[in-house]
C-alpha cells in the first residue's frame, strides 16, 4: 500500500467514517483504523502522529514538536501549540562564552523542550474519545516489531554513520546494528522506545478515568522518569556540527515547567474562502502575505501547469513575504500581524514586483531590521529540500525534515498537523528512552533585539506550518507539507491550483511545483541564494527558458521532486469527503471509508 491515493466518499452512507492523508501509509492506515473503531478525527490524528514517530524517524520523533490547526464540528479553528521553549540556561551570553555565532544544527546545545507528547495528549484529552492505550498501541507495535526501512531512512543513516560510530555511540547501537546501515526493505525495531511508551502507559493506568490517565501520562513524561533521563543525559558532552564537543542546556526542570497550550488562529479572508494559519511564532503568516500580494494579479494555469508569469510573480511575492518573516516574525507578542496581512500593506509590497528577478532582501515597514549575520551567508548553497526529505550533512546538520497529517471525520471534525524534530540525526539517542532530542533552537538568532533572538523560555520561530481553509465561514479543507522553509511556498502552489484555478485535490498536489531559496534558511548555517529558483521540469522547457530570461537562476528539479503535500476536504452541503496525498516518493497515502 506504499503508494498515494485519492478518495471521495459521502458520509451519509452507512459505514462511512472519514478520511486520513499523511506522508506515510502506515500512519494513514492507523488513523483510519481508529476512525473505523469509532474514534473521531482527533483520536485518529493522535494515533497517526505517534506512528509517524516510528515510521519516519529521520523526519520526526518523540523528542520533537507538533503545531496543529483543528476545528471541532461547527466551531472555529484553534491552534495547538506543541513547540517547547528554549531552556532556562539558553542565553545569548552563554553561546557567546562558547565562541558560537550560530546555534549548532545538531547535538545537545540546540534542544528545546520536547513538545509533541504533551501536545498530542492535550488534544486527545480535550477533544478525543479514545483512551491513550487505544491510540498509542499502533505505534508501540511498530516500534517493537519493526518498521520497513525506506531508502531515505537508510540514506540518512549512511550520511551520518561516521558521526554515529565515532561520537554518538548510543545512536550507533540503534541505527547501525552490527556496524552496518539497515537494509532497505528490512524491518527495524526500536524496542527501547516501545518500552518507554509501555512504561508511560503503565504509569498512566495507576489511576482511573480516561482524562485522568492522560494527565498522569503527561506527568510521567514531564515530571517523572522521562524528564529524569533527559536531565541525566544532557550533562554528557557530545560532538555537534560546530566541530566541538558540548553538553546540553536542557534540564528536567525545563520539562516540568512547560505545557502544551491552545492559541487563537490567524484567519485571513479571500472572498468566499478564508485561510487559517498559526501565529507569527511560526512562518505560517508568510503564506497569507504571499496570497495578499498576489490577490489582485492575473495568475493562470494551462492544462494543469502554471505559466511562466505565474511562477515569476509568485516567486517575487515569496521573496517579499519571507523578507518580512526575517525582519518581523518571532515569539514576541508584538509582531504587527494585522499590518503585515492587511490589503493596504500588500498593495505597497505589490508595487515592488518587477519584470525581472530581484536579488535583494527587502522587508517592509518602519523599523524593519534584518540579522547582521545574513550578509555573511549570502550566496552560499541553501539546499533545496527537494521532496521535503532532509538534506543531511555528515555532521548531522540538516534541512527540510518534517511529516504531515490531515484528518476529517463524518461529523465534520478536522485536523491539520505538521510534526517534526527529534529526528534520528539531530542529536545522540538517549538509550534509556529510545529517542533523541530536537535541534529546533538552531532557528534562533544570537543577536540581541530581533523578534527571533534567543531568550530562555522563548519559542523559536519555526518553519512548521499546517493549514486550514474555511469556505463561507465553515472549515472545509486541511492541508500541508514537510519541507522546512519551502512549506509555505509549496502550499502556495497548492492553493493557486486548487482555490485559484479549480483543480481538484489530487490534481493540485500533482501540479508542477517550485520554490526559491532567495532568503535565509531557518537551519544552520542560515545560507541563501538570492536569485535561485527551483522548478519541476514538467512546467516545460519553454517555461524554464522564460524564467531564465527574467533573470532567475533556474534549477531544474526533475519532473517529480518538490513537496510532500497531503490534504482532506469536506463539502458541508453535499456531504462529500475527499482526500489526496503526494505521488512524489511513492510514500504518502490517502485513505477513507
Amino acid at each position: 500500500m506504499s503508494h498515494p491515493s485519492a478518495f471521495t466518499t459521502r458520509p451519509e452512507l452507512a459505514g462511512t467514517h472519514g478520511m486520513v492523508a499523511s506522508t506515510h501509509w502506515l500512519a494513514s492506515a492507523a488513523g483510519m483504523a481508529v476512525l473505523e473503531d469509532g474514534g473521531n478525527a482527533f483520536d485518529a490524528a493522535v494515533a497517526a502522529g505517534f506512528v509517524l514517530q516510528v515510521a519516519e524517524p529521520h523526519l520526526n520523533g518523540p523528542g520533537g514538536q507538533v503545531p496543529a490547526i483543528f476545528a471541532p464540528a461547527g466551531r472555529r479553528p484553534r491552534v495547538l501549540c506543541g513547540q517547547g521553549g528554549a531552556p532556562a540556561a539558553a542565553t545569548i551570553d552563554r553561546f557567546d562564552d562558547l565562541g558560537l555565532e550560530l546555534i549548532p544544527g545538531s547535538g545537545l546545545l540546540s534542544a528545546t523542550v520536547p513538545g509533541a507528547w504533551d501536545a498530542w495528549l492535550l488534544l486527545l484529552r480535550d477533544y478525543g474519545t479514545k483512551s491513550l492505550r487505544d491510540v498509542l498501541g499502533y505505534a508501540i507495535s511498530y516500534a517493537w516489531n519493526g518498521i520497513p526501512v525506506l531508502d531515505r531512512i537508510a540514506a540518512t543513516i549512511r550520511a551520518v554513520s561516521e558521526l554515529f560510530a565515532t561520537h554518538w555511540p548510543t545512536s550507533a547501537r540503534q541505527w547501525l546494528p552490527g556496524g552496518d546501515v539497515p537494509t532497505v526493505g528490512s524491518l527495524h525495531p526500536n524496542r527501547a522506545l516501545a518500552r518507554t511508551w509501555q512504561r508511560l502507559l503503565a504509569e498512566s493506568e495507576t489511576v482511573s478515568g480516561r482524562e485522568q490517565q492522560i494527565d498522569a501520562a503527561r506527568r510521567a513524561w514531564a515530571q517523572g522518569f522521562v524528564a529524569d533521563a533527559v536531565d541525566a543525559f544532557t550533562r554528557t558532552v557530545f560532538r555537534d556540527d560546530s566541530g566541538r564537543d558540548h553538553a546540553g542546556l536542557l534540564t528536567g526542570d525545563d520539562l516540568a515547567s512547560w505545557e502544551a497550550s491552545y492559541e487563537e488562529a490567524v484567519v485571513a479572508d479571500f472572498g468566499e474562502w478564508s485561510l487559517v494559519k498559526c501565529g507569527a511564532w511560526t512562518q505560517g503568516p508568510a503564506l497569507v502575505q504571499q496570497l495578499r500580494i498576489l490577490e489582485e494579479l492575473d495568475l493562470s494555469y494551462v492544462d494543469g501547469k502554471p505559466t511562466a508569469t505565474t511562477i515569476h510573480l509568485a516567486t517575487e511575492a515569496a521573496k517579499l513575504a519571507f523578507a518580512d518573516r526575517e525582519a518581523w516574525y518571532g515569539d514576541t507578542g508584538d509582531v504587527p500581524v494585522g499590518r503585515l496581512l492587511s490589503r493596504e500593506y500588500a498593495a505597497q509590497r505589490r508595487a515592488l514586483l518587477g519584470d525581472d528577478a530581484s536579488d535583494r532582501l527587502r522587508p517592509g515597514g518602519d523599523g524593519a531590521r534584518l540579522p547582521e549575520m545574513i550578509e555573511r551567508t549570502r550566496g552560499a548553497t541553501a539546499g533545496s529540500g527537494a521532496i521535503g526529505e532532509p538534506t543531511v550533512e555528515p555532521q548531522g546538520r540538516n534541512r527540510g525534515d518534517t511529516v504531515h497529517i490531515d484528518v476529517v471525520d463524518a461529523a465534520g471534525n478536522i485536523v491539520s498537523a505538521t510534526p517534526s524534530g527529534g529526528w534520528l540525526q539531530s542529536s545522540p539517542m538517549i538509550p534509556d528512552l529510545g529517542f533523541c532530542l530536537d535541534s529546533r533552537a538552531q532557528m534562533f538568532w544570537l543577536e540581541e533585539g530581533l523578534p527571533n533572538s534567543l531568550a530562555p523560555g522563548k519559542r523559536p520561530r519555526i518553519t512548521l506550518s499546517p493549514s486550514m481553509a474555511l469556505r463561507d465561514g465553515e472549515p472545509v479543507l486541511a492541508f500541508g507539507t514537510p519541507g522546512g522553509d519551502q512549506q509555505d511556498q509549496w502550499q502556495l502552489c497548492f492553493w493557486l491550483a486548487h482555490v485559484g484555478v479549480g483543480l481538484n485535490l489530487q490534481e493540485s498536489i500533482d501540479a508542477p511545483a517550485w520554490h526559491t531559496t532567495a532568503f535565509p534558511s531557518s537551519f544552520s548555517p542560515r545560507s541563501w541564494t538570492p536569485k535561485e529558483l527551483v522548478v519541476e521540469s514538467r512546467v516545460g522547457d519553454d517555461v524554464l527558458a522564460d524564467l531564465a530570461d527574467r533573470g532567475h537562476d533556474v534549477v531544474d528539479a526533475g519532473p517529480w521532486a518538490l513537496g510532500r503535500l497531503s490534504a482532506v476536504s469536506r463539502d458541508p452541503n453535499g456531504g462529500i469527503l475527499r482526500a489526496a496525498a503526494n505521488a512524489r516518493g511513492m510514500q504518502g497515502y490517502a485513505v477513507g471509508r
